[in-house]
């Protein structure tokens, strides 16, 4: 298994930040995108929903052969990560262990901010994994919805962006954090903004680079490093509107994309 590829999968585009970061730190390995457009955003879908969603999203993915998967969706990882783990029989990594362990390291005072969905706010998932890291540590969470549709229609760096960052984030201002986790996988396109707002005493966390850097820890402890030497192969797949997933994922990426092929989920067997 040693030469398949990587499978990731997102409820849309944002998770392309996380196969941005697989790509520069792995950049042999080969990888299979599957986007769930047709469903986005998970971050408002029940916690059931968004386990069968997921289930459904990794079945797709092991029907290309991957050798692990990656969540690299913040909401699903809080709510199907622990599922996903026990019905699988491969590696699966998520994005919230990753970004708290980043999140504990980078905190000085221990006063730790988190920004996502609703559904991750109410998983409460950042919380329980930093303070199971760091029991001392104080979590202030705060969801942030419209964060995904202003990146998606490409709006992250106006005025309006702004606008919205300072009323969701005011509270922060308050709570004296020192470390804001950017949990969603949008939410990295808004860094600026967000850096703008919170000001340089705050500590913004990414957890893409720390999810990327599991995935190769792990896979170098599992044996299972790609053999190949040139560079790895990427395929995208997106369940609805493929040639926007397209357009509109060279923003996540910072390149073209190539094509994207549209991906039926209803045919897949689970498990």
């Amino acid at each position: 298994m040693k030469n398949n590829p990587i499978g990731i999968f997102d409820s849309g585009l944002g998770g392309l930040t996380v196969l941005s970061e697989i790509a520069r730190i792995l950049p042999a390995e080969d990888t299979v995108y599957l986007g769930d457009t047709a469903r986005v955003p998970y971050g408002i879908k029940s916690k059931e929903t968004v386990v069968r969603y997921a289930l459904e999203d990794a079945a797709f993915l092991k029907s290309h052969k991957v050798k692990l998967i990656v969540i690299a969706c913040n909401t699903a990882s809080a709510n199907a990560q622990d599922v996903l783990q026990k019905v699988l029989d491969l590696p699966v990594v998520g994005v919230i262990e990753p970004g708290a362990r980043a999140a504990v390291e980078a905190s000085k005072s221990g006063r730790i901010g988190i920004i996502g969905t609703e559904a991750t706010i109410r998983s409460n998932a950042y919380t329980r994994a930093i303070v199971e890291l760091s029991p001392e540590a104080q979590t202030f969470n705060i969801a942030c919805p419209l964060f995904v549709p202003l990146v998606e229609e490409g709006w992250n760096g106006t005025d309006i962006a702004e606008r919205v960052a300072r009323e969701y984030l005011k509270g922060f201002k308050e709570a004296n954090i020192d470390t804001l986790v950017l949990g969603c996988t949008h939410y990295p396109l808004l860094k600026e903004v967000i850096s703008s707002v919170m000001g340089p005493g705050v500590r913004l966390i990414d957890s893409a680079t720390a999810t990327a850097l599991e995935v190769a820890s792990l896979l170098k402890e599992n044996g299972q490093e790609c053999s190949e030497e040139e560079a790895g192969t990427h395929a995208f797949y997106a369940t609805d509107s493929p040639e926007s997933f397209t357009k509109v994922g060279a923003r996540f990426l910072g390149v073209r994309l190539g094509s994207t092929s549209l991906a039926h989920l209803e045919s897949i067997e689970h498990g």
